[in-house]
């Protein structure tokens, strides 16, 4: 009976720890939320809601490839600081 009690422990704990870990891998894992055209937050410029405070729609001219997804941005100056830090200023968990 001891022994049912100990591999019934044993089998709570491995499911209770696969409920705690699974969503941490497929967070790990995700990729970023793109539309069908292959952009990030629709085109945004993900740097401004840092340094404006607010959604600008970036332009094709000032387009970056990152985690692949493509990254649209107002002005080269944003492009830039992006490219320098974009865990920084990329949404959390991939913009889902």
């Amino acid at each position: 009976m001891k022994s049912m009690k100990a591999i019934f422990g044993v089998c709570v704990v491995l499911i209770i720890s696969t409920f705690i870990t699974a969503p941490i891998q497929v967070w790990a894992k995700s990729s970023i939320n793109k539309n069908a055209k292959g952009l990030a937050i629709k085109g945004y410029d993900p740097v401004a809601y840092f340094t404006l405070g607010k959604p600008v729609a970036g332009k094709k001219k000032f387009e970056y490839k990152w985690q692949d997804a493509i990254w649209r941005f107002a002005n080269e100056d944003h492009l830039n600081l992006f490219k320098s830090d974009p865990e920084k200023y990329a949404p959390q968990y991939g913009g889902y």
